[in-house]
């Protein structure tokens, strides 16, 4: 079969790579073109139509900016599902332009499947009806999703969370605290808070000075920032503005496995933060307004935001958004969490409440089952 694929942030293009290489091992005549990153490049073993570079954009003001590189993708993604026709067109989260291409798709006969289920509980629930009319098959990775999308008409398989295992293939393999140090040419030895600014530019620019000025209020640790591969190193530098800042590329969950407590931006780095098991704090800055936080709370349909509480149901990390985030109240949550505490025994038991309700499924295998067994569905309008 033809495969088309469209991820257009870091945790997609992770997530569609153990995809590919799942599909590779039950459909062995599997031929992929894509819109993603080096990951999936390497699966596929040839580069991608549209690097992710070019797609990760986020906020309205960055959007704005972007908009005609954003058009231009969209062309370019259209005209290659009409030149190359796949059997089946894969759309990996990032909604927003993922839902435009499925309606190109299903408009011209190609069947659309869905995996990691949009958001639309949190917020856009407009979006059902045209999630119904385009998606054929949709797989979702959070446990609650499968009820929410019955109760309007859907019928969405939970495959499993592939953070679960993806956590636990990495730290498999990660080096000794000290090596990791040398590796990442750090001397200092005092214990970490790891700091997580996000994947896109507009999340580190927002976020990463205040998780800096709160870590900094706690001198007997040092601070280490995990760095997305996406991202220069110099940019870290221009916004961070600090001559002793330290970068750890390519080994977030290294870093997370021996660092007392994090900083995190909300987000799959949440979930994936939880998974290791370090407590931490989760922040949403963006542009900080107290009226935009007013809007937000009317628009969204749920009583958290970061993962690991939407999974429990209730409050195990402290959410700092919009106004509310600020390097007091950062360092004000994160101080109990460096030390033993009833703050930090309640978020490592609701971690592992978590964990249960996530399971141990393969779901890269299980996804790539249901997408290869699945009967194209073409219609046309």
């Amino acid at each position: 079969m033809k495969y088309m694929l469209v991820a257009g942030e870091a945790s997609g293009d992770l997530h569609a790579s153990r995809l590919m290489e799942e599909i590779k091992r039950a459909d062995k005549e599997a031929n992929f073109r894509f819109l993603g990153g080096d990951l999936m490049a390497r699966a596929a073993g040839r580069e991608p139509e549209i690097h992710i570079e070019k797609m990760n954009v986020m906020g309205f003001s960055e959007v704005i900016r972007a908009l005609p590189t954003v058009l231009s993708n969209l062309r370019n993604a259209k005209a290659l599902l009409k030149e190359y026709r796949p059997d089946v067109l894969i759309l990996v989260d990032y909604p927003s332009f993922n839902l435009k291409i499925a309606a190109y798709a299903h408009k011209i006969g190609i069947r659309v499947d869905w995996m990691i289920a949009p958001k639309v509980w949190a917020w856009k629930e407009w979006r059902i009806p045209k999630l119904k009319k385009y998606i054929s098959n949709m797989y979702s990775i959070l446990p609650f999703e499968p009820g929410y999308f019955k109760k309007h008409g859907m019928d969405v398989k939970y495959v499993g969370n592939p953070t679960v295992k993806e956590v636990e293939q990495s730290l498999g393999h990660i080096p000794p605290k000290k090596h990791f140090l040398e590796r990442q040419g750090i001397t200092d030895q005092r214990p970490i808070i790891a700091i997580l600014p996000g994947s896109r530019k507009g999340e580190i620019r927002n976020n990463l000075p205040l998780m800096i000025e709160a870590a900094k209020r706690f001198p007997d640790y040092q601070y280490i920032i995990a760095a997305a591969p996406n991202v220069p190193e110099k940019f870290y530098r221009s916004i961070a503005q600090d001559a002793g800042l330290n970068l750890a590329f390519g080994a977030t969950h290294t870093l997370l496995k021996y660092s007392a407590a994090a900083i995190v931006t909300s987000g799959t780095a949440t979930l994936e933060t939880a998974v290791i098991g370090t407590p931490q704090v989760v922040c949403y800055r963006s542009n900080g307004s107290k009226i935009a936080y007013n809007i937000m709370k009317k628009l969204l349909k749920v009583r958290f935001v970061s993962l690991p509480n939407l999974i429990v149901s209730n409050k195990i990390v402290p959410e700092l958004l919009l106004h509310n985030c600020t390097s007091e109240r950062i360092a004000r949550e994160l101080g109990p969490l460096l030390q033993a505490s009833p703050q930090r025994d309640w978020q490592l038991s609701g971690y592992r409440n978590m964990k249960k309700r996530l399971g141990t499924t393969d779901t890269s295998k299980i996804a790539a089952e249901y997408i290869c067994k699945a009967q194209s569905q073409p219609t046309t309008e």
